[in-house]
């Protein structure tokens, strides 16, 4: 008997589960609800139903059994290490969860009077204050609602700075090879051109290709620091000084704060703007899409132009400022309301109860545990780089050279063994590359476990086990996808089977 091959399709208690459209079983409710009396249908204008809504019928142990069942199937923190480079998928202190949840924050709308939010309002000024303290810039932007949003807001603040010093004409932005691709994606959204940089054999930004680069049509450099390659730019005040001295401005992605938080203050990195992943850096794991939100701290030289609205002190309390206050040019607003604030209930109150002192423990911890990964792993995997890294460590392809076995094979035999994959195949810039993000929260029980298994895998790959690796995951409900037709032809909407 094949092994997967039962009679129901289950595999042990792994339930075979159906698409909750299949699961329709006319007539079974999990309520009773009365007749509806007669419809006017003169309200509907006429318009009357012609067929069936196409929403399942089910009973309610069908609906719990359904939903608990794929519940199953998740992987997510809470169930494993978590190794996603360039992501920081840490754990979520339940702590933050249950201040989330207050019923005088949770049940908050928008449109309330500002004298019935205050408490809310004092959320979001404490937690602004933490952010410019651990950055040392003078100004931030609370309402960006994630990372590629901050990117937006810092660019627009650096747009709106030109433009008021009469030099609009500076529309180039400088955007090392290896950024996120969200950076030349906000640099374009912004009216700007974007003219790459490339790295140097040690992966970071080449100093002498970018100053070549400078001009008077220089708007900015956006740099991410550690940069996508989990390496520290050790030449960024350099890079600074050549972007100021060209009459452009600084931006910093700050998607890997994470590894620097409490050890280094960006502003004295000469960064004019950087956007901080709350979502990232300050528990919030952002798998599966959100929440997010992107806070974005302003140098002096760009602080006057930040978005509209922001917390200030007033006569009455605090009150949220709509339009340009004591000189301000705001350059507009970025989202209709202020920010994700669930999202900074939780970063505020996992700030809180860290503190200075643990905030910077926990940096140097993520630091820490990707060193002991790359360290570990250094003679049987090929490190991309040579020397100690930041919070990721980056691995490429070579150790598998002629083994028959690709990067993406080795990450699905890692689904066999229990682990979610690390990134796979980014940054662009190393070819087949790995890239692992351990963060500060997991053991050295935890990471030993993942090292013994990534070192079983290599030895089997390199003794010529490349078929088992071509056909892995073989103990998931789904066995490997063609994940590249299903991107280029998505089946968005079921359709029941004809006959």
């Amino acid at each position: 008997m094949a092994e997967s091959s039962t009679i129901s399709g289950n595999r042990g208690l792994q339930v075979e589960e159906k698409l909750i459209f299949e699961l329709d079983n006319p007539g079974a409710l999990a309520v009773d609800l009365p007749e509806p009396g007669p419809i006017d249908l003169d309200r509907m204008g006429g318009v009357a139903r012609r067929a069936s809504t196409g929403l399942p019928d089910l009973s309610e142990p069908q609906v719990v059994r359904h939903y608990t069942r794929l519940s199953q199937k998740n992987y997510g923190i809470d169930t494993g290490f978590y190794p996603l480079g360039s992501c920081t998928m840490k754990h979520n202190p339940r702590l933050a969860e249950k201040m989330a949840r207050l019923p005088g924050l949770a049940d908050l709308h928008p449109l309330q009077p500002q004298k019935t939010v205050q408490g809310a309002l004092e959320v979001i000024d404490t937690l602004a204050g933490w952010l410019k303290d651990l950055t040392g810039m003078p100004a931030v932007a609370m309402s960006p609602a994630a990372g590629a949003h901050g990117e937006w807001c810092g660019l627009m603040a650096i747009r709106a700075a030109h433009e008021d010093k009469g030099e609009g004409n500076r529309r180039r932005i400088l955007v090392p090879e290896s950024a996120h691709g969200t950076n030349p994606a906000s640099a374009a959204m912004c009216g700007f051109t974007v003219d790459p940089i490339p790295a140097k054999a040690n992966g970071r930004v080449d100093l002498d290709a970018l100053k070549a680069k400078l001009g008077p049509d220089i708007a900015g450099l956006m740099l991410t620091n550690p940069n996508t390659c989990g390496l520290f730019e050790s030449e960024i005040i350099e890079i600074a000084a050549a972007v100021h001295g060209a009459g452009g401005y600084f931006y910093c992605d700050g998607a890997n704060f994470n590894a620097i938080v409490g050890r280094v203050r960006v502003a004295d990195l000469g960064i004019d703007a950087m956007h901080i992943n709350l979502h990232k850096t300050f528990a919030t794991p952002h798998g599966g899409g959100g929440p997010g939100a992107g806070p974005t701290v302003l140098s002096a030289a760009l602080a006057r132009f930040a978005p509209v609205p922001y917390v200030a002190h007033g006569p009455g309390g605090l009150e949220l400022v709509e339009g340009g206050r004591g000189g301000a040019k705001p350059f507009g607003r970025v989202k209709g309301f202020h920010g994700q604030f669930g999202v900074f209930i939780r970063a505020l109150a996992y700030i809180m109860s860290m503190g200075a002192d643990g905030l910077r423990q926990a940096s140097s911890d993520a630091v820490l545990n990707a060193n002991y990964l790359q360290a570990s792993l250094g003679d049987v995997l090929t490190a991309s780089f040579d020397g100690p890294c930041m919070h990721e460590a980056l691995f490429d392809d070579r150790f598998l050279k002629d083994s028959g076995v690709t990067t993406l094979d080795f990450a699905k035999a890692l689904i066999d063994e229990g682990y979610h994959p690390m990134t796979m195949y980014f940054p662009l810039v190393v070819h087949g590359a790995l890239l692992m993000e351990p963060t500060e929260s997991e053991s050295k029980d935890t990471l030993d476990q993942f090292i013994a298994v990534v070192r079983g895998l290599a030895a089997r790959a390199k003794a010529g086990g490349a078929d088992e690796f071509k056909a892995a995951p073989r103990l998931t409900p789904r066995r490997r996808l063609d994940e590249t037709l299903a991107a280029r032809t998505p089946v968005l909407r079921w359709k029941a089977a004809v006959g």
